[in-house]
């Protein structure tokens, strides 16, 4: 199992947008999440930034094609098309990512 954290900006005016729609995320899109080896996954908001952290547990054994799937998920597409438009990535996101992965720098169970 590998601990994940990744770290994405929100739009201001789509905060309140962004907080409604994962009240009620799809059943489809949460089936995929699992499908894809996510566990343990949490979504957070910090105000007054304008932060989105995530944090999630990958209990797979290759994550660029468990990402790859998910990407390719017809359901998942149209998710991501309601919730992208509310996101602002970091400018100093690594190229290629949407949401910035961060360094674990500590653990305790």
């Amino acid at each position: 199992m590998q601990r994940m954290g990744m770290v994405l900006g929100l739009k201001p005016e789509k905060v309140a947008e962004y907080v409604r729609l994962h009240a009620a995320v799809w059943p489809d899109v949460l089936a995929m999440i699992s499908a894809c080896n996510i566990r343990n996954y949490s979504i957070y908001l910090k105000e007054p930034e304008h932060l989105l952290f995530s944090t999630f547990e990958y209990h797979g054994t290759d994550y660029a094609a468990d990402m790859a799937k998910m990407a390719a998920d017809p359901k998942t597409q149209e998710w991501w098309a309601l919730c992208m438009p509310c996101q602002e990535p970091l400018p100093t996101r690594k190229d290629g990512e949407w949401w910035a992965s961060m360094d674990e720098v500590f653990h305790h169970d």
